[in-house]
């Protein structure tokens, strides 16, 4: 066995040294470097001395191995190169490096490369601050962590993690973790129902106003309008889903303006398409001026007048129905048109059209009825009222000395139309709109905004936004 020992072995010339041929292997056994390709003339080895360290090249040079060689016991093959620097800022990552990541100043937003299979980052506590100001990672395009292409948030104090990249079936997988499993939340179901604000009845022999549009996806129950039930949403952790609460049309003494539509209610987020349902039409006016019956999530209803009547307006498909018509009948409002039914028609001089009824939902874990419309009147003694619809609809007035009834607040119901003229009483205004979230207990984050009414039922958890405000994922 012939032997070669050195100190170090530096280029003849150049700056780089190349160790074998393609198909070598060198390995690092103790203090030996050994290429089972050096031959000596007995078939030896390229051994160290004992005891001694063997360098590779000077300072500046560049070590390589020959092209189609391979190495082991040389680098790394599952650890990282730490930044010693601490990360102050978001940044984004390069596969091969550990981060000391500071959060004393704010969050950090940590973005992955691209990744390929076997690359590997490593992210650390700098200043035990995580708990307070969280670490989000963030995959790049459609990459995952975890299986899931979604955000992962590191928030325990002292936290360091080792992400790797598998595959494209699970992307980054945390192999490592001083302190607990990292891995990003799966999505989950959200169930809705979105009731838009309802419009105000008419004024002057006026029709009820519409319900809001009445949008629903939980337990196969129908949507307004006869529509069919909706798909449930898709929420991710960590995304901000805006909820906005449509206000009731403004009741109406008639003197120059129309009565009030009522305004739109929906639910948003920058993974969802936004769930949108339409404001209640107004009631018609017959005089002070005369202003039609107006278009929304369900119609208003016609007003009466010299010489036959008007007809109602149209809902929305899949939101809510049509109001009534008072044509062939000069005296007498007709009914707004409901999430469930359409406003009834005037049928005789004391038989004014009532408000069409609306729809139930259990989506609260019992059965609530909402979006009625509004009911109305008649301008011939004894001045008789229609109800409105059932879920809410405010019925007409009474006399021709008192003002309409409004629909009933977050039920999205139609206000009542009134006969008053020439007077200062003012018609029915619409109900207030709703919104309302279920969501599995298991992945409820508990983080919302507008203050919703938050219950239980069975596995669920209940948030009813009666006002504005958002739900984080």
């Amino acid at each position: 066995m012939s032997e070669v020992k050195v100190n170090k072995i530096s280029p003849r010339s150049g700056t780089d040294v190349t160790l074998g041929d393609s198909g070598d292997t060198f390995t690092v056994a103790g203090n030996d470097i050994r290429s089972d390709a050096y031959k000596a003339s007995d078939g030896g080895n390229l051994v160290s001395q004992s005891g001694t360290t063997i360098t590779l090249g000077a300072s500046g040079d560049t070590i390589s191995l020959a092209s189609g060689a391979s190495q082991s016991g040389f680098g790394r093959t599952g650890t990282v190169d730490w930044d010693t620097t601490a990360k102050t800022a978001s940044f984004t990552a390069v596969s091969g490096n550990g981060y000391f990541v500071n959060t004393t100043s704010g969050a950090i937003t940590v973005t992955l490369p691209a990744g390929s299979a076997g690359d590997i980052i490593s992210l650390a506590d700098y200043a035990a601050t995580w708990q307070t100001n969280n670490v989000t990672v963030t995959p790049n395009g459609t990459d995952k962590i975890g299986g899931v292409n979604a955000n992962a948030t590191l928030s325990t104090e002292g936290q360091s993690v080792t992400f790797v990249y598998a595959d494209s079936t699970q992307g980054w997988l945390n192999t490592m973790d001083s302190t607990s499993n990292v891995r990003s939340p799966a999505s989950y179901s959200a169930d809705f129902l979105v009731i838009a604000g309802g419009g105000a009845g008419g004024y002057d022999q006026g029709g009820g106003g519409g319900a809001g549009g009445y949008r629903a996806s939980y337990n196969s129950e129908t949507s307004g309008g006869g529509g069919s039930s909706e798909t449930a949403l898709t929420f991710n952790p960590g995304i901000v889903y805006t909820v906005t609460v449509g206000a009731g049309g403004g009741g109406i003494n008639g003197v120059t303006t129309p009565a009030g539509e009522g305004n739109d209610s929906s639910i948003s987020g920058s993974d969802i398409t936004t769930i949108t349902s339409i404001g209640g039409g107004r009631g018609g006016n017959y005089n002070q001026p005369s202003y039609a019956a107006s278009t929304g999530g369900s119609g208003g209803g016609g007003a009466g007048g010299s010489p036959a009547g008007f007809a109602g307006a149209a809902g929305t498909a899949n939101q809510g129905f049509a109001g009534g018509s008072a044509t062939g009948y000069a005296s007498l409002g007709t009914g707004g048109g409901g999430a469930g039914a359409v406003g009834a028609d005037a049928t005789g001089l004391a038989s004014p059209g009532a408000g069409g009824d609306g729809v139930a939902s259990t989506i609260t874990g019992s059965s609530v009825t909402r979006g009625g419309g509004g009911g109305s009147h008649t301008a011939n003694p004894p001045y008789t009222s229609s109800p409105g619809g059932a879920g809410g609809g405010g019925a007409g007035s009474t006399t021709n000395t008192a003002p309409g009834n409004p629909g009933t607040a977050n039920t999205g119901s139609g206000g009542g139309g009134i006969w008053n003229f020439p007077g200062p009483y003012v018609s029915g205004s619409g109900g207030s709109g709703v919104v309302i979230l279920r969501v599995p207990t298991a992945n409820y984050s508990g983080t919302t905004t507008g203050s919703p009414t938050v219950t239980t039922d069975g596995s669920d958890t209940i948030m009813t936004f009666n006002s504005s405000g958002s739900y984080t994922g």
